[in-house]
């Protein structure tokens, strides 16, 4: 690593960390009570990672489609429910009788 690359790195990690500050303080103020129409415009600001700035994404035609969240959140809750499945298939366990060591299978 050269002496200008260590200088430069600092400073744009720097700068990235102020983009993303400033990017959650738009939208913390879009989202306070009583927001005026700017303010809640603010909601739809995003990062442009080329430019190195801070823009409205809709102005830009950026749209998250609500239908890939939509697909996201229907496969997490299908993970979760087959993992729930499965610990219910571990804790099940054939009726013991009693006065009979579980562990004498392992003997």
């Amino acid at each position: 690593m050269t002496v200008h690359s260590a200088v430069i790195m600092p400073r744009s990690l720097d700068n990235r960390i102020a983009f993303v500050a400033k990017l959650c303080a738009y939208h913390a103020l879009s989202q306070q009570p009583g927001a005026n129409e700017a303010k809640r415009a603010l909601k739809a600001y995003g990062l442009d990672l080329i430019k190195g700035e801070i823009r409205d994404n809709m102005k830009a035609g950026v749209l998250e489609p609500a239908m890939s969240k939509i697909k996201s959140l229907k496969a997490a809750t299908e993970a979760a429910i087959s993992i729930l499945r499965i610990d219910d298939m571990i804790k099940l366990t054939p009726a013991q009788q009693q006065g009979q060591d579980p562990h004498d299978e392992l003997h």
